[in-house]
């Protein structure tokens, strides 16, 4: 299985985004009709409104009504299958927390982690591999190598 992380889908929409033509030949390639070949949790789509939509970011940001049409189609694509946090997540997020002795700026990803951990994702598509490899348990994705 494979979880999507925001910084894919924000270089998947964002044209400035110095990885946008290697995330889309990666949709293209590996998930393009795959019906629920990656998983996406919904802290992922929250993330990725708060920064698509940050003009302090990007040149041209989204609009907010432009990124939730965005997002509603990310939901609605037969590619992604949406996937919730569960009672099992969240223990194993608590434990990891604990575990790895993490802080504040470590919430939002372990969370993810853990999210994905327990939904049997064994590999992550993200520009940020270094806030995963930590959990030993997933795989990173070689989308941005051509």
């Amino acid at each position: 299985m494979i979880g999507i992380d925001t910084s894919f889908l924000i270089a998947l929409a964002i044209q400035e985004h110095e990885s946008h033509p290697q995330a889309w030949r990666f949709y293209d390639r590996s998930l393009k009709n795959i019906k629920g070949g990656a998983l996406l949790a919904p802290q992922v789509l929250q993330e990725w409104l708060h920064i698509v939509t940050d003009s302090k970011r990007f040149e041209r940001p989204f609009e907010m009504s432009e990124a939730l049409k965005w997002a509603d189609h990310f939901e609605s694509v037969e590619e992604f299958r949406v996937i919730y946090p569960s009672a099992e997540s969240n223990h194993l997020f608590l434990q990891w927390m604990k575990e790895f002795n993490l802080g504040r700026k470590r919430i939002l990803d372990t969370y993810l982690a853990a999210t994905y951990s327990t939904a049997g994702v064994k590999t992550i598509v993200t520009t940020n591999w270094r806030d995963f490899e930590l959990f030993k348990c997933f795989k990173a994705s070689d989308w941005l190598i051509d």
